[in-house]
């Protein structure tokens, strides 16, 4: 056996035994070649899933027992390699992400509907595993905060199952969706950093457990009224009026910086209206507490609105006495 790996990099080429100079190196050579070698125990693990993937058609099912001894590696750590690189061929991967980070998203899968009924899939989604390694390398996320997001993103999936699958209809529903914005996460734009946002085709997929008669409630910020609108068309509701909670504390904006927040209003089939002393004013003042927490008014006013009917609140982030919830806190 040759005691050269196939490893040069201008002046540099790595053997077994080291690394021969074969000429002056310049100061970015070197420091090139010193994150290589920093990348060099990431690249192994991609290195062993590839060959035990090729390893497949010489030695079967041997093939861990076989290639653990090659190695002097565990069989079950081979397993995880090969898996990884089964999933995510070449063209996925991101040079800017670590093995662990691939690792995270490898596992999501795609929702599919069977008699009638929604269930997780066994197909992997691709299109949101791009996603995400999208918005980790975009936003240098770490591993833990990958895998965060992630793990939200499954129980937003169970939710969304649930929710499809619920025999109970409602006749009243708050929505409070987690708008995507397009700046990305630092210490001056904390939006992103408080709850995992939602796509707009994430959203319109999801089916509503609403009664034939149902009024809807849902939260908006005023620079994605536009997305709002498709929402509620994608949804079957029609919009109606809207009311206007205004903030004790000032917020972010380029243009004008928000102190209020809509909370659209919209139908679909011809739930009765609330009766004319119950019909609170258009415009109401609370404090503003935790990131997307909503007043409690606003639960007052829709509670003397449709006092009698069943209601849900979806993208929930507390449970609340009366009220059905679905949402990554509830």
């Amino acid at each position: 056996m040759s005691n050269e790996l196939q490893l040069q990099t201008g002046p540099y080429r790595t053997t077994f035994i080291g690394t021969e100079i074969v000429r002056e190196s310049t100061k970015d050579e070197w420091e090139v070649y010193g994150e290589i070698l920093r990348r060099v125990d990431e690249a192994k693990q991609w290195a062993i899933g590839d060959w035990l993937v090729d390893g497949k058609r010489h030695y079967g099912d041997g093939l861990y027992q076989n290639a653990a001894v090659i190695l002097g590696l565990d069989e079950n750590y081979l397993r995880h390699c090969k898996s990884l690189c089964e999933t995510l061929l070449c063209d996925v991967r991101r040079h800017a992400l670590t093995f662990e980070h691939h690792r995270q998203v490898a596992s999501l899968k795609l929702i599919v509907e069977d008699k009638d009924k929604l269930k997780l899939g066994n197909d992997t989604d691709y299109d949101k595993i791009q996603e995400f390694l999208s918005i980790a390398e975009k936003d240098s996320l770490s591993v833990r905060d990958l895998r965060d997001s992630v793990s939200t993103y499954k129980r937003r999936q169970q939710d969304e199952i649930r929710l499809a699958n619920e025999p109970t209809k409602y006749s009243v529903i708050v929505a409070d969706p987690a708008w995507e914005y397009d700046f990305s996460v630092s210490d001056s734009r904390k939006i992103d950093n408080n709850y995992l946002p939602t796509s707009i085709a994430d959203m319109s997929r999801l089916k509503i457990p609403a009664a034939e008669d149902c009024v809807l409630f849902m939260w908006a910020t005023s620079p994605k009224l536009n997305i709002a609108f498709e929402l509620l068309a994608a949804w079957g509701f029609e919009y109606k009026t809207c009311g206007i909670w205004v903030k004790d504390k000032i917020g972010m904006g380029y243009y004008f910086r928000q102190k209020h927040e809509l909370i659209l209003i919209a139908t679909k089939g011809s739930l009765q209206l609330p009766d004319e002393s119950k019909r609170p004013d258009s415009v109401f003042s609370a404090p503003r507490t935790e990131h997307s927490e909503k007043p409690e008014i606003s639960y007052e006013l829709i509670e003397q609105m449709y006092p009698e009917y069943n209601k849900l609140e979806m993208f929930a982030r507390t449970s609340r006495e009366g009220w059905d919830s679905w949402g990554d806190e509830s």
